[in-house]
């Protein structure tokens, strides 16, 4: 099966995905404040961003519901470089270790609703809490399900022009 320009295999999962100021996902659908952009900008580095959300949408198509999935997010640097997106305690008393991916598992049904090769869409919501960008440059969003990269979102971190001049 060919498809064109516009369209999307209907046998295959695929992957939306944007950039948000803050999102939550509840009871299939997605809540989003301040979507559509890519770049941040800084008076100085490293500069850490307070608040972000990655909002994915998973398209399953009808033949790969009912089955178990994984998606991770990471995010990198042009070099191809994981950026640390937190960190966390994994047992009590040790030290903390670096985040440098999120993720789950999932699984979406088939309802008996659900006409034969009808998609079923998982809407997801990743808040990241203050990311650390070390320099200027294009970072990259990679979203990935069942091992495969299915989506990347360039995001540009640039000095404010002027900044640091003096």
């Amino acid at each position: 099966m060919t498809t064109g320009p516009d369209e999307v295999d209907p046998t295959a999962m695929h992957v939306d995905a944007f950039i948000a100021d803050a999102a939550a996902s509840s009871e299939g659908k997605i809540y989003a404040l301040g979507i559509g952009w890519n770049g941040i900008y800084t008076n100085a580095f490293p500069a850490t961003h307070p608040h972000l959300a990655v909002v994915v949408t998973i398209h399953v198509p009808w033949t790969q519901t009912n089955e178990m999935h994984q998606v991770r997010l990471h995010l990198e640097t042009e070099d191809g470089a994981r950026v640390r997106l937190g960190q966390t305690v994994t047992e009590a008393g040790a030290d903390p270790v670096d985040v440098l991916m999120v993720g789950g598992d999932f699984s979406v049904g088939r309802p008996p609703t659900l006409p034969a090769g009808d998609e079923q869409i998982v809407p997801l919501s990743f808040d990241i809490d203050g990311v650390t960008f070390t320099g200027p440059g294009m970072y990259t969003w990679v979203v990935s399900v069942d091992e495969r990269q299915m989506r990347r979102l360039p995001m540009r971190v640039s000095l404010v022009p002027g900044a640091g001049a003096r």
